[in-house]
């Protein structure tokens, strides 16, 4: 069997793990890193341009943030644009689009508006567009079919040239690139290898691939997306935790429809955001609509059912997540939603029952205007926290303090994986005895 030493070794290749690899290698004094990537190319899974909305989450317009939620995504969100114009990105996988969010109803129409009051010192440049300058930007909104004006009231409150949409596959792939460009420092990728066992030896960590490799570290970041809970599990770890998985499914329009991104008012009692549309950069521009959201037993949307045992042994079902399901399906808000969630992947129910609720964001949406997106959308590994008695909505980390660190990472996980990324590496920086250049890192990736 062969085996390698590293100073760091990262567990999976897409923008999660992607940015760690980057960050050790550009903003650290350490000298050999590796990253191991279960597939044969990097960012195949829910970092690919197919598995998320492409959208940088800053808080601006996604009403389930509150202020100080919104403060703090700000600065990581940031980074990501920074990066991407330092290194030439923008109109190759970074774009600026016109995006907001609509209050739709008096209640929506209020809450818009106090919520942009609560909002613009954070975000200055937010704007509030009446009824008539929607129609002059984003007319979809406003009129139905027969090309009359929607009769309930509508503002949106958003910004018309700001960089919200980017590739995060392209952008996980460019991270890795330029990683390996850094002069002085061992960056080695290793793709096909998908990690079996982690064990800890001594100060190290030893890790064993399916292809028969092993490989040794100081330190180890684990950005495995569902599979980080069931390798911190398998050594022991984060058993306060479970994983619900929780697939994303989307449609998309057979024709231009949207200038930009359009969100909705979230209901404060669900826990997953609310439909909205968004250009896809993929798509040239038509409009994609979702996601839904869909409780899978398994840890990848589409490979198969080999994850589903995967899932089993992370979901370690007791009388604790019994518990947390039985709080979440006794309001009926929460269980009609998950049922109406299913029923869009039925075919014949599904378009119909899609089509309903995207004409809250376009009213003259036709059935023969969508189309089910086949093969978008990922998986998000909602965290259980059994401790806590609830469904955690952010992310999630497992740090035992031995020198490995296990990642979860729902939405906004990519938005937010140059600051995990900076987190993260400070803490290798730590363990190691190396140092973290901060003011390189504050230069080139935050203002």
């Amino acid at each position: 069997m062969s085996q390698a030493h590293y100073d760091v070794i990262v567990v999976g290749g897409g923008i999660s793990g992607a940015a760690a690899f980057y960050e050790l290698a550009k903003y650290t004094d350490i000298g050999s890193i590796a990253l191991l990537e279960k597939y044969d190319d990097l960012a195949t899974l829910n970092s690919s341009g197919k598995g998320n909305s492409q959208t940088i989450h800053c808080g601006d317009i996604e009403t389930n943030y509150t202020v100080q939620k919104a403060g703090a995504v700000k600065r990581t969100a940031r980074m990501i644009v920074k990066y991407c114009l330092q290194y030439g990105y923008e109109n190759k996988f970074m774009f600026a689009h016109q995006k907001m969010a609509i209050g739709v109803g008096d209640t929506e129409v209020a809450y818009m508006r106090k919520r942009y009051e609560d909002f613009k010192e954070i975000f200055p440049y937010l704007e509030v567009y009446e009824k008539e300058k929607l129609k002059e930007i984003e007319p979809k909104l406003v009129y139905d079919a027969n090309g009359n004006e929607r009769p309930e009231p509508i503002v949106g409150v958003g910004v018309q040239n700001e960089y919200s949409t980017v590739d995060f596959g392209a952008m996980a792939k460019s991270l890795v690139e330029n990683a390996k460009t850094i002069e002085g420092k061992t960056t080695d990728v290793f793709l096909n290898s998908e990690v079996l066992e982690i064990t800890q030896e001594g100060s190290t960590h030893r890790l064993t691939t399916r292809d028969g490799k092993s490989f040794t570290a100081g330190f180890v970041i684990v950005n495995a997306g569902a599979h980080s809970l069931y390798l911190a599990h398998q050594m022991g770890y984060g058993h306060d935790y479970s994983c619900l998985p929780v697939a994303g499914s989307f449609y998309v329009t057979t024709k231009m429809m949207l200038t930009g991104k359009v969100y909705m008012v979230q209901n404060p009692k669900l826990p997953f955001a609310a439909l909205h549309g968004d250009p896809d950069i993929l798509l040239g521009g038509f409009t994609r609509f979702g996601p839904t959201a869909l409780v899978l037993p398994k840890l990848e949307r589409f490979h198969g059912n080999k994850t589903v045992i995967d899932f089993f042994k992370t979901l370690r079902l007791d009388k604790k997540i019994i518990t947390i399901f039985y709080d979440l399906l006794k309001d009926s808000t929460i269980r009609n939603y998950i049922f109406r969630n299913f029923l869009f992947e039925i075919p014949y129910f599904n378009k119909r029952l899609f089509l309903k609720d995207a004409r809250k964001i376009v009213p003259s949406l036709q059935l023969e205007d969508i189309e089910y997106a086949q093969g978008f959308g990922g998986v998000r590994p909602q965290v259980l926290n059994k401790a806590e008695g609830k469904l955690m909505l952010g992310e999630a980390s497992v740090n035992p303090g031995t020198g490995i660190l296990f990642n979860m990472t729902p939405s906004p996980g990519a938005t937010s994986c140059l600051g995990n990324a900076e987190r993260d590496v400070k803490l290798a920086c730590a363990h190691l005895g190396k140092t973290f250049n901060q003011e390189a890192f504050n230069q080139d990736l935050t203002d």
